[in-house]
């Protein structure tokens, strides 16, 4: 019989006691398991002391840190329901966030708290700092702030010989219930509260303890992916935490230069990113190289470009620490070229595909993985194409399984359009799947554009073709009065570093777009580049906002 979440938690506390658990990277202050454990119970004894019931919802915002995970752990293991918010939301959204959730405690970072309102939220009691979660806000005719004041005499009282193996002890929660209220990043319109149970993520820590080699007792690992999204959350912080990984929270934003210098500290033994990290190495860092003439002659000559390409290869991995087993890329699309690059000279990498609705992963494959694919289904999981020869014509992607939520959050109307009758979640995905059940993604339905002639053309696969164009930063492949036509926000700052005049811009994107043509279908053509001014807005996952774009 599978373990509930609680029970994953409890165990590896108990079976790691005196490993590292956490780093903040910053401060480089570290926490064992079992002081986790001891954090843990100390926040069970507070949300005792303000009658906190299994099913209440508590909110959490800010950066990776331990003390965020923490919260995170001692929440789901009281039986209570957290509530991750993704910072990098406007502050109007998150307090509709802890509104809508009906949230009655509130963590987060002290800077999040100057851009909140108290009066707009509803139902919130108390706010308590991530940074030494002492009590920053108490509601009128709450008495918060004395209680904190008797917090140790009461921890005391509980544990007057403090915390031993034996008083991990969690509540045993239904695994089918909720336990983390996940609000999506909303690339069409505002985010929905996905409700995903112990099970869920119980699915997540099964399929990485089994399936892949990206996890271990004592592996290295460097979170940065934001932990309020599921894909950071269930593979850097829960899986790692859950087999007894020593975790180091970034604690910043992951800029090239600090990731770099991050890596090389940590080398951590497997690496969580999404496409744009990969992307950008490869437009910033080693496509100047390759477009050199020299280097365009060397690496037309086979025994020459081995020992090229070894090079790169070599150069990459030590970039990323140099002890890692694998890159795994995941959160969005990945531009075709690089990974045709990434394969070619022979770098350690995969692509799994995943959705918040799904705590997040769906499809991996650790060993035999096949290029251009996004792995196999995991464990557990049923996959099928909406179509009626799923290897041969695209369909929507539909999902079945352990990791499948059990809904949005009061939202019954958009819980029942995103399941078939027979109970298949639709992920609005287009895709196929090979005889061997590898996964290949066409696009999304809802930007799938359908041409005068019948054809489907998919904006995504014609984007990664424009985006690896000298002098274009992004792209938006959109149709205009029944016309094809991509929005380009140039790469200004290549552009000046060759002293290329701004005024030039219309006619190199005229001669680009002729460039990119004779690589498409004729039903796929562009008929023009316009140019955008400025970058497009994105999600904290980075995906762009296309719905402000394709009016």
């Amino acid at each position: 019989m599978s373990k509930t979440l609680n029970q994953h938690i409890e165990g590896t506390i108990k079976s790691h006691w005196d490993m590292k658990a956490m780093t903040n990277y910053i401060t480089k202050q570290s926490y064992t398991y079992q002081e986790v454990g001891k954090e843990i119970a100390r926040l069970h004894v507070l949300f005792k002391e303000l009658n906190i019931t299994p099913q209440d919802k508590i909110a959490l915002v800010g950066r990776n840190t331990p003390e965020w995970a923490i919260t995170f752990l001692a929440t789901v293991t009281y039986g209570a329901v957290i509530v991750p918010i993704l910072q990098d939301f406007h502050p109007n959204d998150i307090q509709h966030i802890i509104n809508h959730s009906e949230s009655k405690l509130l963590f987060l970072s002290d800077n999040q708290w100057d851009n909140l309102n108290e009066e707009s939220l509803h139902t919130i009691r108390g706010v308590f700092s991530i940074t030494d979660f002492r009590c920053i806000y108490q509601a009128p005719g709450e008495s918060i702030q004395m209680t904190m004041k008797h917090l140790d005499a009461k921890f005391a009282e509980r544990y007057p010989n403090g915390i031993s193996k034996d008083d991990i002890q969690y509540t045993e929660k239904d695994t089918h219930e909720m336990s983390v209220l996940n609000y999506t990043s909303g690339t069409t319109g505002f985010s929905k509260g996905v409700m995903l149970t112990g099970d869920n993520f119980c699915s997540m820590i099964e399929c990485a303890q089994k399936e892949t080699n990206l996890v271990g007792e004592g592996y290295r690992i460097l979170s940065f992916l934001p932990l309020a999204h599921a894909y950071g959350c269930a593979f850097d912080f829960i899986a790692q935490f859950a087999t007894g990984a020593h975790i180091t929270f970034l604690t910043r934003l992951p800029s090239p230069k600090v990731l770099i210098k991050a890596m090389d500290e940590i080398k951590p033994d497997a690496i969580f990113t999404v496409p744009l990290v990969m992307e950008k190495i490869y437009k910033n860092n080693i496509l100047p190289t390759l477009n050199k003439t020299s280097m365009k002659v060397a690496t037309s000559i086979p025994f020459i470009s081995d020992r090229i390409y070894a090079e790169i290869r070599k150069k990459l991995i030590n970039t990323f620490g140099g002890e890692f087993r694998k890159v795994v890329i995941g959160g969005a699309p990945f531009n075709r070229e690089v990974e045709d690059f990434f394969h070619k000279i022979g770098f350690p990498y995969i692509v799994g595909y995943g959705m918040t609705e799904c705590a997040p992963l769906v499809s991996v494959d650790c060993y035999n993985f096949v290029p251009h694919s996004v792995g196999k289904p995991i464990l557990d999981t049923q996959v099928r194409i909406d179509s009626p020869d799923e290897q041969n014509i695209p369909g929507e992607i539909q999902i079945k399984g352990r990791n499948v939520m059990i809904g949005y959050f009061k939202n019954e109307e958009a819980t029942k359009s995103v399941f078939t009758e027979d109970g298949w979640l639709k992920t609005g995905d287009v895709g196929v799947i090979d005889k061997d059940r590898n996964i290949y993604i066409k696009g999304r339905s809802k930007t799938m554009i359908l041409t005068a002639s019948g054809q489907n053309v998919y904006p995504e696969e014609i984007e990664a073709k424009i985006n690896n164009l000298p002098f274009v930063s992004e792209s938006i492949v959109i149709q205009q009065d029944d016309k094809i036509v991509a929005l380009i926000y140039p790469d200004f700052a290549s552009m000046d570093e060759m002293n290329i005049d701004h005024k030039d811009l219309e006619s190199i994107m005229e001669e680009q777009r002729k460039t990119i043509n004779e690589k498409l279908a004729a039903y796929e053509q562009i008929k023009a580049f316009k140019i955008h001014p400025t970058e497009f807005e994105k999600t904290p996952k980075k995906s762009i906002k296309r719905y402000l774009y394709e009016k």
